[in-house]
């Protein structure tokens, strides 16, 4: 059951952000990740159950090639990351999609794989798109190495020491993905065949579990070449430098419209997030416990942030306001009454009336940090099952169909697309690349090709026809009459059901900034020091700073 169908009590509502103030994409642009993002809640599920992790193959030369088995077992589940390292010439190396060849390839399998398995996958797996997958694939992901780290990492580690921890701090991994596919595509099993499995109700569980893997494989393997390189002089990462490097990743436009298409499970994730933030500002107490839970985290957040560096004008400004407001919480915090009524609640009005959206939405992961008994369950209904929404409803009188359409969209209907800076930008899949890419309307050609993703203007058009079409009549004579209607009429169903399934601003207009959508998403998936490198892609880390196989259980992982 999603969030969106639970009771919200009268009293826990009084505490809910309304979805003008969330869903603006000022806001989703400066997200954090929380403990609820998605990497988090695997972390937890791997670290609390009965789960066993293990190296169960390697067979790796000495030059690095070859390939590795992770298992992740518990009782009645095992799944084990089948990796595979090549010798790839350097002029071969490309972080492009459209790229053929890669330092390493990858894929999730569901049990444990045979030697006929193993030897199957060898012969697609490093071909990716173009080799063969079966549903026993839960995922396909490709990797390559940030050279200079990894080659300077190996070089230290074979003459006996430690690596430049400048090094490790300017680059942060070894290794950058460049896609993890999942979800079906390319003859992977269906989503919706192991969604019921309860350790993957969570949204991307599998696709989290992928790289946490890999980030295992990259420390193993640039290891494994230093010893054969360094032979008994070689020496292992120590455990600071190891925890500190995660897994790269560098996103682009194609991930942005994944929230436009989603809408019913953007809904969840922010219902969620949301329903988490009103509980924690509900309590009428705060404990000792959550007290020094909420400093720790300021602390830590506080760091990070101070290790976080960009060169976009974006993101500098951004990193400007959440350094100095992060020292407004802590010295806030140092004397702040937790002995008055709702002090929660109290503290987050504080942050509203003074701090920027960026410092606001820190704040809400800081206060949400310390409270795992109260909000983790949420975690569980952040999935959605979309295609339950994808039926409209004909019988709904157009009058309905309009009180919607003014109430949930009159922010779109605001919008004047007369105006050229309103209607500057197209979404369009590139033919070469299959992805999607941002057009220039007045410059570029390709408009006639516009995908569905402006939602605004396509609410706007809607309500001309509805205004014109007679109250009393279904919806049904109206998708007749006019069909091209058809996709934003069961747009606007599902967001009278869901108040939190559409960004509620132009996604063509001239200043619209696609990077916004990417880290509203990724923040979701635990992703943090986000680098715009332009206004349409951002390079990030996953997991640094988590712990490895070998350490779950001898540590919190909340």
């Amino acid at each position: 059951m999603s969030v969106s169908t639970r009771r919200v009590t009268p009293e826990l509502a009084r505490y809910m952000r309304a979805p003008s103030e969330v869903m603006r994409l000022a806001r989703m642009g400066s997200g954090h990740p929380t403990r609820l993002s998605f990497l988090r809640v695997l972390l937890r599920r791997l670290g609390t159950a009965d789960w066993q992790i293990d190296r169960p193959v390697w067979n790796v030369d000495a030059k690095g090639v070859g390939h590795g088995v992770y298992r992740v077992k518990s009782g009645n589940r095992t799944y084990s990351l089948v990796a595979f390292a090549h010798d790839l010439p350097p002029e071969m190396r490309s972080d492009r999609v459209i790229a053929t060849a890669w330092d390493a390839t990858f894929t999730l399998f569901d049990g444990d794989p045979s030697d006929t398995d193993i030897a199957r996958l060898a012969e697609n797996v490093p071909l990716q798109e173009v080799g063969r997958i079966s549903p026993k694939e839960l995922t396909l992901a490709r990797a390559n190495r940030s050279v200079r780290l990894f080659e300077h990492v190996v070089d230290t580690l074979a003459q006996g020491q430690q690596p430049d921890p400048d090094e490790i701090a300017n680059v942060g991994y070894l290794m950058r993905t460049t896609a993890v596919y999942g979800s079906g595509k390319f003859g992977a099993c269906d989503r919706s065949d192991i969604a019921a499995r309860a350790e993957l109700a969570a949204p991307f569980q599998v696709e989290m579990l992928t790289v946490w893997l890999i980030r295992a494989f990259t420390i193993d393997i640039v290891e494994h070449i230093a010893a054969a390189k360094g032979g008994d002089r070689a020496v292992k990462l120590d455990r600071d430098t190891r925890r500190s490097l995660g897994v790269g990743n560098s996103t682009g436009l194609g991930m942005a419209p994944f929230v436009v298409r989603h809408p019913v499970l953007l809904n969840n994730w922010m219902m969620a997030r949301e329903t988490a933030l009103a509980r924690v500002r509900a309590q009428t107490r705060a404990t000792p416990q959550t007290i020094a839970g909420l400093t720790a985290a300021a602390q830590g957040a506080a760091t990070n942030a101070q290790a976080w560096h960009s060169e976009h004008p974006v993101q500098v400004r951004k990193l400007h306001d959440l350094r100095r407001d992060l020292a407004l919480i802590t010295e806030c915090l140092a004397g702040w009454d937790w002995d008055t009524d709702h002090p929660w609640d109290a503290l987050w009005r504080w942050g509203e009336a003074t701090l920027t959206l960026e410092g606001q939405e820190a704040l809400l992961s800081l206060m949400l940090e310390p409270h795992g008994a109260l909000i983790d369950d949420l975690a569980d209904h952040m999935g959605a099952d979309e295609a339950a929404n994808f039926r409209i409803d004909g019988a709904m009188p157009v009058a309905q169909l309009r009180d919607i359409l003014e109430s949930d969209y009159a922010w779109a209907l605001k919008i004047d697309f007369s105006a050229p800076e309103n209607i500057a930008r197209f979404w369009y899949v590139s033919e070469e690349k299959l992805e999607p890419r941002l057009g220039e309307r007045a410059t570029e050609d390709g408009a006639t090709l516009e995908q569905p993703l402006c939602i605004a203007r396509l609410m706007s058009e809607l309500y001309l026809s509805v205004q014109a079409a007679e109250a009393s009549s279904p919806v049904a004579a109206l998708i007749l009459a006019h069909p091209e209607h058809r996709y934003a009429v069961r747009r606007a169903q599902v967001a009278a059901r869901h108040p939190f399934a559409e960004v509620q601003d132009n996604l063509i207009a001239a200043d619209m900034l696609p990077i916004d959508l990417l880290r509203c998403k990724l923040a979701f998936f635990g992703a943090s020091q986000f680098d715009p490198r332009s206004d349409r892609w951002v390079r990030i880390n996953l997991f640094a700073g988590a712990p490895f196989p070998d350490e779950l259980g001898s540590e919190p992982t909340a």
